[in-house]
């Protein structure tokens, strides 16, 4: 467990060690790990207009630094907080970092972001969040924050406003606020932000690009050459800036101090600087081990976001279109006559990441099924090329009647 210093600088953290007794033995016989209420303690659910009026002094905060790396167990440490804790009066701030993984939103289509082929080659992972929004890339160079509050506190202004905040203090770099809530930084985009909003509670998260490979950022966001028609949320391509390319000192370990100090350090629904006064009267940082003793049925959360299910059966339906050339010989498979070419269509259509009809489309034809023992299976982009290699491979009887050669 991490607790505040004397000092009130974002410079230095001391380190006390963490209790013994069991994580959820609280002096209230209701509390988390952490300290914190959770709902199941038995605690009413205050009206939205009875939270607004709490004052900004019977607000506590909490900084979580995540100990794992892993984006399933991440994934699942958020949610837990989302599903469990009592946030009436608490405020959490979340900071985490991850290998190297593209995440998509909850309502996309990860084949229309992404090449999930040559992602599984390179050994970087593929995961779906609960939130909504756009694709983005983590590894070890970005930093992600995300904010815990009831649903009648959510602000994200307030939010992104303390990140940047948090930045002009330590470093002295002057980030914006762009139309879309993104952090940008002369005029490139720093952070994208995404939120889940239920009731009672809501959170708000967001990418930090600290000193991000922006070589595999780019090659990781990079989709496969197909035509795509798909009514997943699509998204938003934009030039992106790491913080290191304005300010080389910058680390992303004095950063994450810097945003957990300014969050102490702000009131709850103000913009205001409380200072040292403010800091020492909050719960500080926290070390978290997002393990089931701590946060029990955790793995099985962890499990449904790293699940092919979750990942990929939650795709809305699409089609996938490529055109192809083949070349037909003369009637009979005489070989006196030269092949000609003929360009056509690979259409496959894919339902819940699972191949559910693949058809030739060819000028002025109905399309032409495809007898292939590969409908119901898994769709990848490597699939879709074997089956189009082997369509333009194709040679036979049936495909010169079909062209109506």
């Amino acid at each position: 467990v991490l607790s505040t210093s004397s000092s009130s600088s974002s410079s230095s953290l001391s380190v006390r060690a963490a209790s013994t007794k069991h994580p959820f033995q609280g002096n209230d016989g209701g509390s988390s790990p952490t300290g914190h209420l959770t709902m199941s303690s038995g605690s009413k659910q205050l009206s939205v207009a009875d939270i607004k009026k709490i004052p900004d002094e019977e607000v506590k905060k909490s900084v979580f630094i995540s100990q794992s790396n892993d984006v399933f167990t991440n994934l699942a440490l958020e949610d837990w907080i989302y599903r469990n804790f009592d946030l009436t009066n608490h405020h959490i701030l979340m900071l985490w970092i991850n290998r190297p993984t593209v995440v998509i939103g909850r309502h996309q289509n990860p084949f229309a972001e992404t090449n999930v082929s040559a992602l599984a080659r390179n050994g970087i992972e593929l995961a779906r969040r609960n939130s909504g929004g756009g694709a983005v890339y983590h590894d070890p160079g970005n930093l992600n924050c995300t904010f815990f509050m009831p649903r009648a506190r959510y602000d994200r202004k307030y939010n992104l406003n303390l990140l940047t905040r948090a930045m002009y203090r330590e470093y002295g770099i002057n980030a914006e606020l762009s139309a879309r809530d993104d952090i940008v930084l002369l005029g490139k985009k720093i952070s994208g932000t995404a939120a889940k909003l239920g009731q009672p509670n809501a959170y708000h998260h967001c990418t930090l690009l600290v000193n991000s490979n922006k070589l595999h950022l780019g090659a990781s966001l990079a989709k496969d050459d197909v035509e795509i028609t798909s009514k997943a949320t699509a998204s938003v391509p934009s030039p992106i800036k790491n913080l290191v390319d304005v300010n080389r000192t910058v680390n992303i370990q004095q950063l994450l101090s810097a945003i957990g100090y300014e969050f102490l350090r702000t009131p709850a629904t103000q913009l205001t600087d409380g200072g040292r006064e403010l800091l020492m009267k909050q719960r500080g940082f926290q070390l978290i081990n997002p393990t089931d003793k701590w946060f029990p049925g955790i793995s099985e959360l962890r499990t449904n976001f790293a699940s092919w299910d979750w990942r990929f059966g939650k795709t809305p339906a699409f089609s996938v279109q490529k055109t192809i050339q083949t070349k037909v010989g003369a009637a009979g498979g005489s070989t006196e006559q030269p092949s000609s070419p003929h360009d056509m269509k690979v259409k496959v259509d894919v339902e819940k990441a699972l191949i559910k009809e693949i058809s030739l489309i060819l000028p002025n034809h109905e399309p032409i099924p495809v007898v292939s023992d590969m409908v119901g299976k898994p769709y990848d982009e490597d699939c879709f090329h074997g089956i189009a290699e082997a369509l333009k491979g194709a040679n036979t009887e049936s495909m010169r009647h079909a062209m109506g050669l």
